[in-house]
């Protein structure tokens, strides 16, 4: 098993499988009375994040202490980072106080690994800027397996503001190494030049929504990151859920089998409708549930003894 966890490139095919195993291993302990595995017990997981978070936090602190870890949960609001403190100086702190993973989500890409050269514990990389999300693309993945059975050869289509989207580019990366075929698909403005070439080959791009759908296995819609837009990329909220919102109608294109997914939060009525968002097809609620299992797994292949 690798030592840290920053990218989904970081993840072979192999090693990707292993963690989906472990997860579904560990999505058992949900359904027991006692929801607890003493498996990291004695070791320490700090949460270390600079930008709000829901449920990542969450689930990172609940797949933690479910392995009876020891957790400490560090917001940048309230702490010496407030008052100016380096990324590094927080690391060396951390590192003084022994922890043995570091679990963090930084405005700026590339900060996780900067930490990984800073500590001797294990890094895990909850999203970095607009860089990746790799705990995300696996939990997206582990539901797609479950929902569907497999993931070689699915058809993934990718949706929306893929500029602004860690979630894409680690879904990218590991769907493509795990034997998807990913189409991402939204306006130009908000598909990058060249990215599809750049993140993996045989990865498509397509600015028509409806043109792909009754093809897809699955679609992933992405958020609207509007708080990271200084510019106009689109004409209107309006004009953008006419053209790449998913609704009933275009839900109803897609074949039978194929699912509907989204990383949350969500803006319903742009992206996505309340009609789409709580039907049968579609697995955010699972994706939740699911983020625990994984994170379980990966923390405890990390630190549970695999490779140390």
């Amino acid at each position: 098993m690798i030592r840290h966890l920053l990218s989904g490139a970081d993840l072979d095919a192999g090693t990707a499988t292993l963690v989906l195993d472990t997860a579904a291993e560990m999505a058992t302990v949900a359904g027991r009375e006692v929801k607890k595995l003493p498996a990291l017990r004695g070791r320490t997981v700090v949460n270390l994040f600079y930008e709000d978070s829901t449920r990542t936090r969450i689930s990172f602190e609940a797949a933690a202490k479910r392995l009876s870890a020891d957790v400490i949960n560090f917001s940048a609001k309230g702490s010496s980072v407030a008052k100016g403190e380096s990324l590094k100086d927080t690391a060396l702190t951390l590192q003084a106080m022994g922890a043995d993973a570091v679990v963090v989500r930084h405005p700026a890409s590339g900060a996780p690994h900067r930490l990984a050269e800073w500590v001797d514990g294990s890094v895990v990389n909850a999203g970095d800027g607009t860089h990746e999300h790799p705990t995300q693309a696996l939990l997206d993945a582990y539901t797609m397996r479950s929902r569907l059975g497999r993931l070689d050869g699915l058809h993934v289509a990718i949706v929306g503001d893929v500029l602004h989207s860690r979630v894409a580019r680690s879904n990218v990366l590991l769907l493509s190494t795990l034997g998807a075929k990913v189409t991402l698909v939204g306006p130009p403005t908000l598909i990058p030049v060249d990215i599809a070439a750049a993140l993996a080959p045989g990865t498509d791009v397509c600015y028509d929504l409806d043109a792909v759908l009754p093809d897809v296995d699955v679609v992933m819609m992405l958020r609207v990151q509007r708080e990271r837009m200084g510019d106009s990329y689109f004409p209107s909220a309006r004009e953008y859920a006419r053209r790449y919102g998913l609704d009933g109608p275009r839900m109803r294109r897609l074949p039978g089998h194929a699912i509907v997914m989204h990383p949350g939060p969500m803006n319903r009525g742009m992206e996505i409708t309340p009609e789409v968002a709580d039907s049968p097809r579609s697995t955010i609620v699972e994706q939740v549930a699911n983020g625990v299992s994984v994170r379980m797994a990966v923390l405890y292949l990390l630190l549970g003894g695999n490779n140390r």
